[in-house]
């Protein structure tokens, strides 16, 4: 039976997030002044099927595709 996995990629606590700088000034030029510390990442979604254990299999895909483990972190939800 397919399980719903996500996995949320973001950059390590310490690594510049130009990205996240750029949402943070344009949300401050746009009035909400109180917004800070703004960090992008992103979220990949997909079916999986055929494993014993889904997390495990997508921790292995993490550490060898979704995730630059070097400066990204990364969280897995299985539904």
């Amino acid at each position: 039976m397919a399980v719903k996995v996500k996995v949320h990629v973001f950059l390590k606590p310490g690594v510049l997030d130009v990205q996240g700088k750029a949402v943070e000034g344009a949300l401050h030029g746009l009035g909400w002044a109180g917004v800070a510390n703004a960090r992008v990442g992103k979220l990949i979604e997909f079916d999986f099927d055929g494993e014993d254990d889904p997390a495990a299999e997508a921790k292995r895909m993490c550490e060898t595709l979704l995730a630059n483990t070097v400066i990204e972190s990364y969280r897995i939800e299985v539904a």
